[in-house]
């Protein structure tokens, strides 16, 4: 090859290597500058938002900020929907609508569509793409639209410490009690006791802790490597907003 060929296409790589560190810092501070906190909320303006809580930019949409209470060092991924209402600019009165724990993680393409009472008890997770709603479209006319049909609304309440996998969907009505796993992709409805594991649309149980017995039926995997006295919860949020980041 030409010499004055090897040089442009250098020349070439080196421009493109530039640029993309340029695209990359920018884009990071881009991503700093709009987060939402409680000292940079922004254009929102929660009923409550916690100390060391952060909404990443880009958000998603966000409607009904002042009947919506977050706690404190809560990581909401990048496009994570939170509402309160069915539409905005509605008055919800005094009491709040849609109430996150501290420590609450809201994957990446989450959604939070509280038009009743939705409540997520502190230190629970959610993978990517969870959807969480109040309502559900009714169907009872069979010569109208489903979706111009007024909608149905039940209260949903999320206890502490739960793990929600990704793609899962808790309907209106769903109770789930303290330390409860949801299998990725599962449609939870109605009740589901503490210490539980359940999968599949319905979603079922699948295993239960047992005071006496243990798990029923038995793990089949080796218990994890217990986490270090020494570690924070601090620290292991900032772990949990580094697996956010793309």
């Amino acid at each position: 090859m030409p010499k004055n060929s090897n040089t442009f296409s250098s020349l070439t790589a080196w421009r493109r290597r530039v640029l993309s560190r340029a695209v990359h810092r920018g884009w990071r501070a881009i991503q700093e500058a709009g987060a939402i906190t409680a000292q940079h909320p922004g254009g929102l303006r929660f009923g409550r938002i916690g100390e060391g809580t952060r909404l990443a930019f880009p958000q998603g949409t966000v409607f009904g900020e002042p009947w919506i209470e977050l706690g404190g060092h809560c990581i909401i991924g990048e496009q994570v929907t939170l509402t309160a209402g069915l539409m905005p600019d509605l008055d919800l009165g005094s009491a709040p609508i849609l109430t996150l724990g501290d420590g609450v993680v809201l994957g990446r393409g989450s959604h939070v569509v509280a038009d009743t009472t939705v409540t997520i008890g502190s230190n629970t997770y959610c993978g990517p793409y969870v959807y969480i709603t109040s309502t559900n479209h009714s169907y009872d006319d069979p010569h109208e639209p489903v979706g111009r049909q007024w909608p149905r609304m039940e209260p949903v309440a999320i206890g502490p410490g739960c793990w929600i996998g990704t793609g899962a969907v808790i309907l209106p009505g769903a109770r789930l009690g303290r330390n409860v796993v949801v299998a990725a992709g599962a449609v939870v409805r109605g009740e589901v006791p503490d210490h539980a594991v359940v999968a599949g649309a319905p979603a079922r149980v699948v295993r239960s802790w047992d005071p006496v017995k243990g798990w029923q039926p038995p793990l089949r995997t080796p218990a994890p490597v217990p986490i270090p006295a020494d570690v924070t919860p601090e620290q292991l949020l900032a772990v949990a907003e580094l697996e956010e980041r793309p």
